[in-house]
C-alpha cells in the first residue's frame, strides 16, 4: 500500500488531470462505480509523479507531465491531500452498496475498506518515523531514480537531471517535517537513529562523482543510441554538479538534524513511546492483517504457531541426524555447513543468482498443473543495491511495470552470502518468485474490467499471506521437496521466521518488549544469523503491525482451501481455487472469505 499511500502526497492542478484522465481512459468502463473509483484512483497517481512512474503507462510519451519531477512533501500538501481523501470517500457512497451485485459490489467494498484505512492513517498525522533506516526519501529516492526512472532518450535524460534538482527540494522539505515530528514527540528510537546516520553517510560518503545516482546514470546514458559519447560526457558533468549542490547538502541538513535527535531520544523500541501510542498500534495492527484481531490474539497465535513448526523442524534434524540440541542450536549447524555455503565473493553471489534462476525454471515447468493463468511478464533476479544492503530485508519484489516496460524483480541481499545458505534458496525464490509475489502481484495486472486498485494489489495480508501460502503448496501440492529434506526444512524456518514476527511485532509494541528482548526471542527459534535478526527487529520498530500480515493471511487462505475443500471433496480443483484468489484480485482477508464461500456455493 505504501505506493498509493506516497500518491496522497502533493497536488496536482485540475487541467493536469484532465489530461492525464484521457491516457487512463481505457481503464474506465461504462460501470459508475468502477468509472468513479479509477477517477479518484487517477486523482491519487496524478498527485504523486513517483507512483505514475512505477506505473510505467505514460513516461516517456506526449502525455508525460511528471517525469521530471518529484511529489509535494509538504505540511500542507499533505493537509491538501487529506481533504481531497475525505471527498472521494464520500463521493463513494453515491455509487453503492445498494443495487449493486458481482464485481461492481466488490469493487465498491475493496475501495470503501481501503479509503477508510487511508483516512484513519492520515488522521493520525504524527504516527512513525518519517526518515528511517529502510525507508523514507533518503533511502526510497535512491532507489527510485536508479531503478524505476528509464533513461531511454535525450529527454528523459534531461528529466533525470530536473529529478536530481527536485531530490534537493524534497530533501529539505522532509527535514522540515521531521522537525515539526519532533515537536510532536514524535522521535525515533536511538538505534534507529544510528542506523540512520550510518545509511545517510554512506550514501554521500564517496563525493558526487561516485555518488550512484551520477555512476549509474552515466552507465545507463552509455546504452542509449541517440546521445553521442560527448554529449554523455556533458550529461554526466550537469548530473555531478547537481548531486553536489543539491543532493549531498540535503543528506548533510538531514544527517546534521539525526545527530540532534541522536542527543534528544532514548532506546524504547515500541511505537508506545510516542503520543498516543497504543492507539496508533491498534490501527497499524488492523491495516496490515485487514482483521479485527487484538495484540493479544495475535500474539497468542503467534506463540501457538512457534510451537507446531518447532515440532516439525526437530523431525527433520533428527532424520538427518544434527545433534541434539534447542532448535537455533540445531539450525546453525546446518546454516553453518560449508557445502551449502556460496562462496562470499562477486563469483559466489553470481553463482548464487544463477542457481535461483535454475530452481525457478524448475517451479515454472510445473505451475500448470497447479495454476490456469500463468503470468507472461518476465521475472529477473537482481541484487540488493550496495547502498542499500545494510539495512534492507533479506529479499523482496518489485511489480512490473503496467505497460511492460520494467520486468517484474526479485531482489536477494547478497552482503554476506552466509545468509542465504542453499538449502534456505528454493523457499525464498518461491515466495518472491512464483508462484508467490511474482505470481499474484503480475496476475493482479491482467484483471480485466475493474478499477486500477484492483490491479495494484494494496492489500499486505493477502499479498503476503498469497506468497507464505505459495511456500507451503511448494510442499504439500507441488511435491518440491520430496527429494530435499533440507529444502523443506528451508521452508519451515522461513515458516518459523513468520510465526515469530507475530510475537515479537506485538510484544514490542504492545508487551513493551525491549529491543534486546526481541532480538533474544528471534535468535532463539529461528537460527538466524545476530546480523540478520538485528535487521529485522529494528525494521519492526519503524513499520509496527507490517510484519504479522505474512502469518495472518498464509492462515486466513489455507482455512478458507481446506473449508473449501470439505464441502466439495472430490470435486475441489485446485488450479479453479488458485484463479478465484489471483484473477480476484487482493482485498481484506473478510472480503476474501465471502468470495470463496460464494464460489463454494456456486460449485455445489
Amino acid at each position: 500500500m505504501s505506493g498509493i499511500k506516497k500518491g496522497l502526497l502533493g497536488v496536482v492542478a485540475v487541467a493536469t488531470a484532465a489530461v492525464i484522465a484521457a491516457s487512463f481512459w481505457f481503464w474506465i468502463t461504462p460501470v459508475g462505480v468502477n468509472n468513479y473509483i479509477n477517477k479518484v484512483s487517477i486523482q491519487i497517481a496524478t498527485d504523486s509523479p513517483e507512483l505514475l512512474t512505477r506505473l510505467g503507462l505514460i513516461d516517456n510519451t506526449l502525455l508525460d507531465f511528471h517525469s521530471g519531477r518529484l511529489a509535494d512533501y509538504t505540511k500542507e500538501g499533505d493537509e491538501r491531500s487529506l481533504e481531497k481523501l475525505r471527498r472521494a470517500r464520500a463521493g463513494l457512497d453515491r455509487y453503492g452498496p445498494e443495487g449493486l451485485d458481482g464485481q461492481d459490489l466488490l469493487s465498491w467494498k475493496i475501495a470503501a475498506w481501503l479509503f477508510d484505512d487511508w483516512l484513519m492513517d492520515a488522521e493520525m498525522e504524527y504516527s512513525g518515523y518519517r526518515v528511517n533506516q529502510i525507508s523514507g526519501i533518503t533511502v526510497s529516492l535512491p532507489e527510485f531514480l536508479t531503478d524505476a526512472h528509464a533513461i531511454v532518450d535525450r529527454r528523459s535524460a534531461d528529466r533525470y537531471l530536473s529529478r536530481l534538482s527536485e531530490f534537493g527540494r524534497v530533501l529539505r522539505e522532509v527535514k522540515d517535517r521531521v522537525v515539526d515530528d519532533r515537536e510532536h514527540g514524535a522521535i525515533p528510537p536511538d538505534f534507529v537513529i544510528e542506523k540512520s546516520l550510518a545509511g545517510m553517510h554512506q550514501f554521500i560518503a564517496e563525493g558526487a562523482a561516485d555518488n550512484v545516482l551520477v555512476t549509474d546514470f552515466a552507465s545507463r546514458l552509455s546504452a542509449v543510441g541517440e546521445i553521442d559519447v560527448e554529449e554523455q560526457a556533458l550529461l554526466v558533468a550537469d548530473a555531478r554538479a547537481r548531486v553536489e549542490g543539491q543532493v549531498i547538502p540535503g543528506y548533510a541538513g538531514m544527517i546534521a538534524l539525526f545527530e540532534e535527535l541522536a542527543t534528544q531520544t532514548n532506546h524504547d523500541a515500541g511505537i508506545w513511546r510516542i503520543p498516543n501510542g497504543d492507539a496508533i498500534y491498534r490501527h497499524r495492527l488492523r491495516s496490515s492483517t485487514t482483521t479485527d484481531y487484538t495484540p493479544e490474539q495475535v500474539h497468542e497465535i503467534g506463540l501457538s504457531e512457534v510451537v507446531r513448526i518447532e515440532g516439525e523442524m526437530h523431525a527433520i534434524l533428527d532424520a538427518q541426524q544434527i545433534p541434539d540440541g534447542d532448535i537455533a542450536t540445531r539450525v546453525r549447524v546446518v546454516m553453518e555447513d560449508p557445502t551449502q555455503q556460496f562462496s562470499n565473493t562477486d563469483e559466489g553471489r553470481e553463482e548464487m543468482i544463477a542457481y535461483l534462476e535454475s530452481f525457478d525454471e524448475k517451479v515454472m515447468a510445473r505451475v500448470a498443473e497447479f495454476f490456469i493463468t500463468i503470468p507472461p511478464q518476465p521475472l529477473e533476479i537482481v541484487r540488493v543495491p550496495v547502498h542499500a544492503q545494510d539495512s534492507s530485508a533479506g529479499g523482496y519484489y518489485s511489480s512490473p511495470a503496467l505497460d511492460g516496460s520494467r520486468p517484474g524483480r526479485f531482489y536477494i541481499n547478497q552482503k554476506s552470502t552466509a545468509d542465504n545458505p542453499r538449502w534456505t534458496l528454493p523457499t525464498l525464490m518461491i515466495h518472491e518468485g512464483s508462484p508467490g509475489h511474482h505470481f499474484q502481484l503480475s496476475a493482479s495486472q491482467l484483471i480485466e474490467d475493474v478499477p486500477l486498485l484492483r490491479k495494484l494489489s494494496p492489500f499486505n495480508a493477502f499479498t503476503e499471506g498469497w506468497a507464505l501460502y505459495s511456500e507451503r503448496i511448494a510442499k504439500t501440492d507441488m511435491g518440491l521437496y520430496d527429494d530435499d529434506p533440507l529444502g523443506d526444512l528451508g521452508r519451515l524456518q522461513a515458516e518459523m521466521f513468520r510465526a515469530v514476527r507475530l510475537v515479537v511485532d506485538t510484544g514490542i509494541h504492545a508487551k513493551r518488549w525491549s529491543r534486546e528482548e526481541a532480538i533474544e526471542y528471534m535468535l532463539a527459534k529461528t537460527g538466524m544469523t545476530e546480523d540478520e535478526v538485528t535487521r529485522e527487529i529494528e525494521r519492526y520498530s519503524v513499520w509496527p503491525g507490517q510484519a504479522t500480515s505474512y502469518k495472518t493471511g498464509q492462515l486466513a487462505i489455507l482455512e478458507l482451501r481446506e473449508t473449501a475443500e470439505e464441502a466439495l471433496g472430490e470435486s475441489f480443483d485446485i488450479r479453479q481455487f488458485h484463479e478465484l484468489l489471483l484473477m480476484n484480485g487482493a482485498m481484506p482477508l473478510a472480503l476474501l472469505k465471502d468470495q470463496v464461500t460464494a464460489w463454494v456455493d456456486q460449485q455445489q
